[in-house]
């Protein structure tokens, strides 16, 4: 088996602990840090590379490059060297240290921008570089490739379908290119109209939920509709980094920061949901990613 057929089919797991402040609602919760590079972005890196591949844009002669707030980043420095092919990575310079040093460990190229300019300046910074050389490059635009939420339209949209036993009343999840919540969405959606789909988002511009974006102050992706949701859940990083710690403490759960956003939005949404719904979201990546922060110290 080679490591692309590795990716997807994630087991969907239910949050009993967490979901007993919701009497009556089933909430479950896609294991997605059992991708073998730790992220759901695997997903969307595969999908983004083999349809570059099948169309004749990435070779390998170019380098794929990309600007990342990590978890794609990793993703594509991992496909990259299974392929044999070089990875060019725009990061903003604070993200975590854990997510550089594995991007670098597959061999990978880290370019750090501006960490005031966030993952709005690294796009721009990979865009330009990408258009000034394009004979060098193969540049995926993960923000504006319609590969990216078609992954979790044919995947993961239908792994949660199945896996609930097609039993699935809503679902939740935060956006950082958006992929897989509008994939997720339109498949859900295609199977049962009456499943409601909400985004989650940072409070607030100014926020510690990696990988999220907080839509009304950054650049909309291109493949973001924002007529999809049926509402949207609004958390605050204090929130996130809460049930991030009570994932690890009281479910087993070591995820990252935007998981425990997606999990407090997705408890919030079920405490106001009538018995019997079933409520399911993504625990999008491994917390490993994140040991150097300090909101895992508070409350021990």
């Amino acid at each position: 088996m080679s490591i692309l057929r590795m990716i997807g089919n994630t087991p969907l797991l239910k949050l009993e602990k967490i979901a007993r402040e919701a009497p009556g609602v089933t909430l479950l919760a896609k294991a997605e840090f059992c991708n073998p590079s730790g992220s759901v972005k695997d997903r969307a890196a595969k999908a983004m590379l083999l349809d570059g591949l099948h169309r004749g844009l990435l070779t390998e002669e170019k380098t794929i490059i990309d600007a990342t707030s990590g978890n794609t980043g990793i993703a594509y420095a991992m496909l990259g060297a299974f392929l044999g092919c070089a990875v060019t990575l725009y990061m903003p310079e604070n993200a975590s240290l854990e997510r550089k040093n594995i991007i670098r460990s597959y061999g990978a190229r880290l370019v750090e921008t501006d960490p005031l300019e966030s993952s709005d300046g690294a796009y721009l910074a990979a865009s330009a570089e990408a258009a000034s050389h394009p004979e060098l490059y193969f540049y995926p635009d993960q923000y504006n490739n319609a590969a990216n939420p078609q992954a979790h339209y044919e995947g993961t949209g239908v792994e949660l379908w199945e896996q609930s036993g097609q039993a699935l009343t809503h679902f939740i999840a935060g956006m950082g290119t958006s992929g897989t919540f509008v994939g997720v969405s339109r498949r859900l959606k295609d199977y049962d109209p009456s499943i409601q789909t909400f985004s989650v988002q940072p409070d607030s511009p100014l926020h510690g939920i990696e990988g999220t974006k907080h839509m009304a102050s950054t650049i909309k992706p291109g493949i973001y509709d924002e007529n999809l949701a049926d509402g949207v859940v609004s958390v605050g990083t204090e929130a996130a980094y809460a049930m991030t710690r009570r994932l690890a403490r009281e479910e087993g759960l070591l995820v990252g920061i935007s998981s425990g956003a997606n999990v407090h939005a997705a408890l919030t949404l079920a405490r106001a949901l009538p018995k019997g719904s079933v409520v399911s979201t993504i625990l999008c990546d491994t917390g490993m990613r994140y040991l150097q922060e300090n909101f895992w110290r508070e409350g021990a």
